[in-house]
């Protein structure tokens, strides 16, 4: 990790501390909007939005540099698709015949089969791993700046809704019944989330976005006695995840999503481990 914080003051390495700073701002997005998907039990279906993903980042590309449009982009792809799989999934929840965990497996796999078949039909070398498994060092000081755009407009949505929210996550019918319009409110919820998976995308990746949306929420949760507390410490622990996963990967060479991801999952383990054997009472 000292050679990771020496290589930060660098001038000639920008790119690591405009990974850094995108990692830590993106976090605040990830620890509330995380904790909402934990709390709601909607990991199936923020996995399935964040697959989608992959058709919008590939239409993106092609209509920028096939069809010619200035105004399309992977981002924009992304964002788009993303609302779009959050207003799909709302409807199918709500008015749909079919069953809900069959349309989100297909949106998983159609997603991700019309991004690569968009890949593939785009002119020049396009790596389809940088989005599969993320490459937050490919971050540029304009992806700061859209981060902190996006940060700002999901924590804002949150603190001005924030108790719907919650009245949503916890008891959707009881919610209903005191009058609240739980279709809307749940339609916002899974727009938040789309728009945090755009987010979480850039730094691990389409495959492995869940495990740093909930992993960190889920260790909080076996800790924190309240909702508020839940989210400020999946907010610290995203920090720490993204900072170490960052200096591991510098130091050893190795793709930075995957090793957070990995430092996330050793994490959660010894969490359940600290909770499991605190009840195991030793003989006097």
């Amino acid at each position: 990790m000292v050679e990771f914080f020496s290589a930060l003051a660098d001038p000639h390495l920008p790119f690591l501390r405009y990974a850094l700073l995108a990692g830590i701002l993106a976090s605040i997005s990830f620890g509330v909007i995380g904790t909402f998907v934990v709390v709601r039990r909607i990991s199936s279906i923020a996995g399935a939005i964040a697959h989608c993903v992959l058709g919008g980042i590939g239409a993106g590309l092609y209509l920028e540099q096939v069809v010619g449009l200035a105004w399309a982009g992977p981002v924009q792809g992304a964002i788009a698709v993303a609302l779009g799989a959050a207003v799909i999934l709302t409807l199918i929840k709500e008015y749909g015949s079919q069953r809900e965990d069959t349309v989100i497996g297909a949106l998983w796999a159609v997603g991700m089969a019309v991004g690569l078949l968009f890949l593939a039909r785009t002119p020049g070398y396009t790596d389809p791993m940088s989005y599969l498994f993320g490459n937050i060092l490919l971050l540029s000081k304009s992806d700061v700046y859209l981060v902190l755009l996006l940060d700002l407009v999901v924590v804002t949505i949150v603190f001005l809704f924030y108790n719907k929210l919650l009245a949503l996550s916890f008891d959707e019918e009881y919610a209903f019944l005191r009058g609240v319009s739980t279709s809307w409110y749940y339609l916002l919820l899974l727009c938040l989330t789309a728009l945090t998976v755009v987010l979480l995308i850039r730094v691990v990746g389409v495959v492995m976005v869940i495990a740093l949306l909930t992993l960190p929420s889920a260790i909080a949760g076996n800790f924190a006695r309240g909702i508020k507390q839940m989210m400020f410490l999946s907010i610290v622990l995203c920090m720490l995840f993204i900072t170490f996963g960052l200096g591991i990967s510098y130091r050893l060479d190795l793709p930075s999503g995957p090793v957070i991801i990995v430092l996330a999952a050793i994490v959660y383990l010894l969490a359940l481990a600290m909770l499991r054997f605190s009840f195991i009472k030793l003989p006097s």
